[in-house]
């Protein structure tokens, strides 16, 4: 049964917290850990959770704040389950982030962590929904407005992240994916096919590619290839509807290839980018980078970037397998980031532009700053289009064209109405010294040049232009982000995540992002930034600013009723608890 975590708004009379010297509370006061409870704890929306959880009477839930916190700290300090659940257990500072200040408040076994986990991924495969990305937008969302952090301009890069996986090989990747078929079989089936696979159980894969000769292995592929083959028309009608099934069926297709005569054992160069590279991890795929292989995911980040605001915040991360491109990513965080912050300028590299993120980013006026573009580099003796100013009407179609050397023309649509049309006078273009670079080009029928070109075109070339202009004005507001992607990798070691699978690979990266921001925004408020908007108190669960040190009759009451419980060694000290004002 759901139920909201609200206990955490009652301060208890006393705690293990107030036993610390003064100069330790003022320490854990200032610390990450009261950033990280005001600012995400206290801010988390549970309600959307509800749904992982039954409405029949029954025990109530873990707090879910308390498990999404716990599982964003082991993602961002690089923890294993055991050291998350042991800096929870043991750890004053973890604790008091997650609203807790006895050390014998909030016990629940480590498992419970894990059925957590399970009806995430649950509800992501029923229902298509991230709860925990959906989370983290929603706390950057207030975030940002409680700081009131401008968002119209933001940055975006993307990196590549290995999945937990191992490096196979071609011959290795087949004969596991048969000795996991083994294990699926039943034990009838077992001794049916003892014989069919008996050369590839001797040891681990590793060790059946280990015995093989260079020359040799053309020969294994093709019986490897017949064995599969055979396994899947004898196994369809009793193991059909099983995973390990299905992934033989799907290394079978992308290795092999079945022709009227014989089966033919595809060559390297024909295996497609996003075929199987582990039976661990269906969705991880295999990307070649400046000379270098990557085989997982890539994961796009999106941040702030006004010069005015005191702290950066992430405001989006995406995770993919890694070929999917730049372009594609920017088209699907486009319509999001406009509508929760009013995107309107950003800032990427070249590999993010195409014609169809042009459509999409005018339709949404966003405006597109790359540091680089696609394509063949100019040629410096050529003039190209962004070499001219092209004014609109204000509906965005062209009107005028005014070329470098100031010679003007009116923009018309071509008889197809398919591309636009500026003609030039035939004296003006007759005394102009770059006649030769001008990609205007000489009537046939009337004096004159004409300069075609289409929407495609004007788009692209306006990209350029602003590409150029940050140049030349040098500045170069994407390069930060560089740090961002940095930070957001450093939890995992040589760049490889602790996990498999897309959904559970988002989980870690999303977390990481949180505690990321909530860094930014604890060295903020450590430079003497305050949040502008204030917030109903009770609502937010936040507590006095001065906590510790409050006056009057109140202060004197709490510290004598400590003192005297301090008499009763042999009973339970009494226990008062308040609502914070």
């Amino acid at each position: 049964m759901f139920r909201k975590n609200t206990r955490h708004y009652q301060l208890p009379l006393t705690s293990h917290v107030d036993e610390l010297p003064e100069p330790l509370r003022k320490r854990l006061k200032n610390s990450w850990a009261e950033t990280f409870y005001r600012e995400f704890f206290c801010r988390l929306d549970e309600e959307p959770f509800a749904v992982l959880y039954t409405d029949a009477p029954s025990r109530p839930n873990v707090p879910v704040n308390v498990l999404v916190g716990l599982e964003f700290l082991k993602a961002a300090h690089g923890w294993s389950d055991e050291e998350m659940y042991n800096q929870f257990s043991y750890n004053v500072q973890v604790r008091y982030a997650l609203g807790y200040r006895h050390l014998g408040e909030g016990y629940f076994d480590l498992r419970t962590l894990y059925y957590f986990r399970q009806r995430l991924a649950r509800h992501m495969q029923e229902k298509g929904e991230n709860l925990l990305e959906q989370a983290f937008e929603q706390v950057t969302d207030e975030q940002l407005e409680a700081f009131a952090l401008k968002t119209g301009q933001q940055r975006m890069d993307s990196t590549m992240l290995a999945s937990n996986i191992r490096q196979m090989g071609r011959v290795q990747l087949l004969v596991t994916v048969l000795q996991r078929v083994h294990r699926m079989l039943s034990e009838a089936d077992r001794q049916r096919y003892a014989d069919l696979l008996a050369p590839y159980l001797k040891g681990h894969a590793g060790q059946y590619v280990y015995r093989l000769k260079k020359d040799e292995l053309p020969s294994h592929l093709q019986r490897i290839g017949e064995v599969m083959q055979q396994l899947l028309a004898d196994l369809e009608a009793d193991y059909g509807q099983e995973p390990t099934y299905r992934v033989l069926a799907r290394v079978f297709s992308e290795h092999f290839r079945q022709e009227p005569e014989r089966l033919v054992v595809k060559e390297g160069s024909e295996l497609s980018a996003d075929s199987l590279q582990s039976p661990d991890d269906l969705e991880a795929t295999y990307r070649q980078k400046r000379g270098q292989g990557h085989r997982g995911y890539v994961v796009n980040v999106t941040e702030t970037c006004e010069p005015e605001n005191p702290a950066q915040l992430i405001t989006k991360v995406q995770v993919e397998p890694n070929v999917t491109d730049d372009s594609t990513l920017l088209k699907e965080a486009v319509p999001g980031l406009k509508e929760r912050t009013g995107l309107e300028t950003l800032y990427t590299d070249g590999g993010y532009g195409s014609p169809e993120n042009d459509r999409l980013l005018e339709e949404h006026e966003v405006t597109l700053v790359q540091t680089a573009i696609r394509g063949r580099r100019r040629d410096p003796e050529r003039l190209y289009l962004d070499d001219f100013q092209v004014e609109r009407e204000k509906g965005g179609e062209p009107q005028r064209v005014v070329c470098p050397q100031n010679a003007a023309a009116e923009v018309r649509r071509s008889r197809s109405g398919k591309s636009f049309v500026a003609a030039f006078d035939a004296e003006v273009c007759a005394a102009c010294p770059l006649q030769a670079q001008c990609p205007a080009r000489p009537q046939k029928r009337r004096a004159g040049r004409v300069l075609r070109f289409t929407w495609q075109d004007l788009r692209r070339a306006e990209r350029r232009r602003r590409s150029r202009g940050q140049r030349e004005k040098g500045r170069n507001r994407r390069a930060a982000v560089e740090a961002t992607v940095r930070s957001l990798k450093h939890p995992f070691a040589g760049g490889k995540a602790p996990v498999r699978g897309r959904f559970r690979v988002a989980c870690m990266v999303i977390g990481v992002a949180a505690v990321v921001n909530i860094r930014r925004l604890h060295r903020a408020i450590q430079a003497g930034y305050r949040p502008k908007k204030a917030q109903p108190e009770q609502a937010r669960g936040a507590r006095r600013e001065n906590q510790g040190q409050e006056e009057g009759l109140f202060s004197f009451v709490r510290r004598f009723w400590y003192e005297l419980s301090a008499f009763w060694p042999l009973q339970p000290r009494p226990r008062l608890v308040f609502f914070a004002c």
